[in-house]
């Protein structure tokens, strides 16, 4: 297990690359300042659809997760996080994470994730859980990839209907994902000459395809940009959807693991054992 102190000097480099400082949030400004601009990311119409002040402030009082990063005197990203148990062991559910739109891309998430690290390392935690939307494929490749995450559950559904901005009117599946704080990274076997499940096909709506079987590693595409798509066209999102989940879903259940995620927006699975 990495000491909790050489994942705090990770974090404080990682926030002194891009200018930021990432603190715990605990007074009733900042936590209200916190919420607002966690509205702000979701586009939510009040407050209380992602996260409140006065639900912030009872997180954070009872002792779990609620940091902000600070460029200056600006808050321009947060973190929310409570406890959760799965069987005997426990871990930090990172429940929201949101960054001010002009900063995707440059490191803020990045440096609110390794706070969040040394944060539950410090308390002798191993784990953190948190679920994203699949056919985003920013989160998809920064949990997968940059942060090595693992991804070991695909939830159809999960939240139900949902009224903000960004989910309202479309299916609320998510993927869950371990991080294994004290682990090294476990690269995947070799991936190149995947089969494809799912593609883009030249209109950008999914192509589903019937791989031949056995076939050891296999790719499932997304969007390449699902929020605007959502927002254009909404039969071909939901589309994506369908064809996206019931290729994870299936091989999921038939003995293969999501690898990876390459940059050009595919998931890679690989048959397990």
């Amino acid at each position: 297990m990495e000491a909790p102190v050489d994942a705090w000097t990770q974090a404080a480099a990682a926030a002194d690359r891009i200018g930021v400082k990432v603190v715990e949030l605990t007074g009733s400004a900042e936590l209200a300042e916190c919420s607002a601009l966690l509205q702000r990311v979701w586009r939510a119409e009040h407050p209380a659809e992602i996260c409140s002040a006065s639900m912030l402030r009872t997180y954070a009082h009872s002792g779990n997760y609620v940091a902000g990063a600070y460029r200056g005197a600006a808050l321009v990203g947060a973190s929310v996080g409570f406890w959760g148990r799965h069987g005997e062991h426990i871990h930090l559910h990172s429940h929201l994470a949101g960054v001010e739109r002009d900063g995707h891309g440059h490191g803020v998430g990045q440096a609110l994730k390794f706070h969040q690290r040394a944060w539950t390392l410090a308390r002798g935690v191993r784990e953190v859980h948190w679920t994203y939307d699949p056919l985003i494929l920013r989160n998809a490749y920064f949990n997968l990839q940059k942060l090595g995450a693992e991804a070991v559950e695909y939830l159809p559904e999960f939240y139900g209907a949902m009224t903000d901005g960004i989910n309202a009117g479309d299916l609320t599946d998510r993927i869950l994902v371990v991080w294994h704080l004290d682990r090294p990274r476990v690269e995947p076997a070799d991936l190149q000459g995947a089969v494809p499940l799912v593609s883009r096909a030249p209109d950008g709506r999914p192509q589903v395809h019937a791989a031949a079987e056995p076939a050891g590693v296999l790719s499932v595409a997304v969007p390449l940009d699902a929020e605007q798509l959502r927002s254009r066209d909404r039969a071909a999102a939901l589309a994506w959807r369908v064809a996206v989940r019931d290729a994870l879903m299936s091989r999921l259940a038939t003995g293969y693991r999501i690898a990876g995620m390459t940059r050009d927006g595919r998931y890679l699975l690989e048959r397990v054992g």
